[in-house]
This record gives structure tokens, C-alpha cells and sequence, in this order.
């Protein structure tokens, strides 16, 4: 479940701009905030069901623009192969040039 909620973040930091402003709170409340299903639908005057309903369709929204997009893959080898590098670098200037680029994510 914990991996579940690591990657629908990643995916929401990625892809936000392109949801609602109602998906965008949904999903800040529910996986940022960590408000229940309850909690929400009584701020917003809906059903459990409703929220429940809309933040599976923004989860499915957003694991379609990764297909599309692959923004988060390329977020993930991107880091991992600074790791590598930073692994098997002992140069400071390089190193102090893999800390900016990291900085950059």
C-alpha cells in the first residue's frame, strides 16, 4: 500500500496541472493531507461513494499520462543512474555537479 501511495504522489507531482481543480483536492486531501474518504465528502457535501469514485478516476487518469508521458520513469532512471555515478566518482567538482543536478528534481 505504502508503494501504491509513493507512486500516485510522484504521479500527482508530475501531473497535476493537467487535472481539475476538484481532482487536484481530492487527491491533496486524500494522499497528501491524508483526510479519509469521510472527512472529504463532509467538507464537500458528497457521498463517500462519490469521492471514493472520483479519486480511482483521477488515480486512472494519472497512470494514463505516465503511460503517455513517462515523465515519472524517466524521474526514476534519472536518479538512479546519478546514484551510479555518484557511486564510482571521487572527484569533488563532479560530485558538487551530481548534488545541482539532483537539487534540479
Amino acid at each position: 500500500m505504502l508503494e501504491k501511495t509513493t507512486r500516485i504522489n510522484y504521479l500527482f507531482d508530475f501531473y497535476q496541472a493537467l487535472l481539475t481543480p476538484k481532482q487536484r483536492n481530492y487527491m491533496e486531501m486524500y494522499y497528501l493531507e491524508d483526510y479519509s474518504l469521510g472527512e472529504i465528502s463532509e467538507l464537500f457535501q458528497v457521498s463517500r461513494q462519490a469521492v471514493y469514485d472520483n479519486i480511482k478516476r483521477t488515480e486512472a487518469m494519472l497512470e494514463t499520462y505516465e503511460e503517455k508521458l513517462h515523465l515519472y520513469s524517466k524521474f526514476e532512471q534519472r536518479a538512479s543512474l546519478i546514484d551510479q555515478i555518484e557511486k564510482t566518482v571521487s572527484d569533488k567538482a563532479v560530485l558538487d555537479m551530481i548534488n545541482k543536478l539532483k537539487e534540479l528534481d
